[in-house]
């Protein structure tokens, strides 16, 4: 248990539009206990400088994508052939593989302020689809990662039973994402448990990887345990078009016929919409995750963010396959892209984006942090006001600047249910981030490297559930 411990804060948001100066933020095992503003600092209080934040929560993460980064600028036309990359590396992942890969990504996260991440896990079973002894031992791995990079974590587990909305056997590295049923996915989910910094989640792949029989079944649950619900929805004009054709609706039509929209579920992307989707995703209360460094670099689209909002849709961000990972850019790119399709400006507030960072993020992972306050979990970010990018904060509104104009480079202090994970910009666990990337991106991208017995071999054939 981490003793208590006072923070002072030069700056900290504490909700609203504007940063508070002097903030003395106190906390006692992984909970704050009191957050009083304007006071100097106490004795002994450690100091955090800039502005701070609750930490930042990442809602969409799909960690292995990490590796393929600047892979696929050239000569890959559309989200389609950037696919098939992917799947390059899916196909070479091991329970080993992708814990070191995941733990430098993780890492990677950490130097940049998250707190939270929400891994959106759909590699299950070995190759050719052969389950492991332990049927978990993929997502066990991402979430000793991600615990052991001072992360907390809700692992998404994504169901995934068809190759396209028509109902289509999985086939090549897909079947290392397939149950089989959903009954069986339920089952194998049975296995998993929460623990401090880890919890688990469901998740609906998309309509094209589901079929409709199993959609209502994944949501009752969800519902039934109390647990997040996620979903890829409408990231392609393509899944529209194929939705329509099978079931003559689109797919956020059918998943409010299945029942899986409500305040527990987010729905991610959710890029290419109708009025009624608005309107059916407004209402009840569905979270909307944007990615919008993916929907740029893939050409998908720039997402309804203000009318899902203004309908009743609470916004927060993912950086969901990696092309960066730095959700400050994440946060702002929802008002600027609305700048750009919109020829105005001033559609959400800095308060706004702020809470997408954090509380209505930390609320579609199902933690109780996001924010400043008594009672809340202790996590927080700080962030510098003397860098290039930051310089000239102080002289006016810090929350406004660190939104529009800081980078993940900018962070100084991480802290994680009261412990500090990132101190002066350093990771005090992960030594050198950037040479544990580039080792474990070179195994992922085929590299050699030695054999050695992993606890979680791929049994001899594939069990029946």
């Amino acid at each position: 248990m981490t003793p208590p411990i006072r923070f002072h804060a030069e700056f900290a948001w504490l909700g609203g539009t504007a940063a508070e100066a002097d903030v003395l933020i106190e906390t006692d095992g992984d909970r704050i206990t009191a957050v009083t503003p304007g006071v100097p600092a106490p004795p002994g209080a450690r100091r955090l400088p800039g502005l701070t934040m609750p930490g930042l929560a990442n809602t969409h993460s799909h960690v292995f994508h990490r590796a393929i980064r600047g892979h696929s600028q050239s000569g890959v036309a559309d989200f389609w052939r950037w696919r098939d990359l992917m799947y390059g590396v899916a196909e070479r992942l091991d329970p080993d593989l992708l814990y070191e890969l995941a733990l430098a990504t993780y890492a990677e996260m950490a130097l940049s302020g998250i707190t939270s991440v929400g891994e959106f896990h759909y590699v299950h079973h070995g190759p050719d689809g052969r389950r492991y002894r332990d049927h978990n031992a993929m997502g066990r791995a991402v979430v000793r990662a991600a615990n052991d990079a001072g992360l907390r974590i809700t692992l998404l587990d994504a169901c995934y039973l068809q190759a396209d909305a028509g109902g289509a056997p999985t086939r090549g590295v897909q079947r290392r994402y397939d149950d089989g049923s959903w009954q069986a996915w339920a089952r194998r989910m049975d296995g998993l448990t929460d623990t401090p910094r880890s919890r688990v989640g469901a998740a609906i792949h998309s309509v094209r990887a589901v079929p409709r029989a199993a959609m209502g079944p994944i949501a009752d649950y969800a519902r039934e345990r109390g647990l997040p619900l996620h979903v890829h929805l409408s990231e392609q004009p393509a899944e529209n078009a194929a939705c329509e054709q099978v079931y003559r609706m689109t797919p956020t039509e059918l998943l409010d016929t299945e029942k899986a929209l409500g305040p527990r579920t987010t729905a991610v992307h959710a890029t290419h919409l109708t009025d009624r989707d608005i309107d059916l995703l407004g209402r009840s209360g569905t979270t909307v995750s944007m990615c919008c460094t993916t929907e740029r670099d893939l050409a998908d689209g720039v997402g309804p963010a203000v009318r899902l909002a203004r309908a009743g849709s609470p916004l927060c961000v993912g950086s969901d396959a990696h092309m960066m990972i730095d959700l400050w850019e994440e946060a702002r790119a929802i008002e600027l892209d609305e700048r750009l399709v919109s020829g105005r400006r001033g559609h959400l507030s800095v308060g706004a984006l702020a809470a997408a960072l954090t509380a209505d993020g930390a609320a579609s992972l199902g933690w109780d942090s996001g924010r400043l306050a008594a009672g809340a979990l202790a996590d927080l970010v700080s962030v510098r006001l003397d860098s290039p990018r930051t310089a000239g904060a102080r002289h006016g509104d810090p929350l406004a600047h660190v939104l529009f104009a800081a980078t993940g480079a900018d962070v100084d202090t991480v802290v994680v249910a009261g412990d500090v994970v990132v101190d002066h910009g350093r990771h005090r666990h992960v030594a050198d981030v950037g040479a544990a990337l580039d080792r474990a991106i070179g195994e992922a991208l085929g590299a050699r490297r030695p054999a050695r017995p992993i606890g979680g071999q791929p049994a001899e054939g594939r069990e029946a559930w």
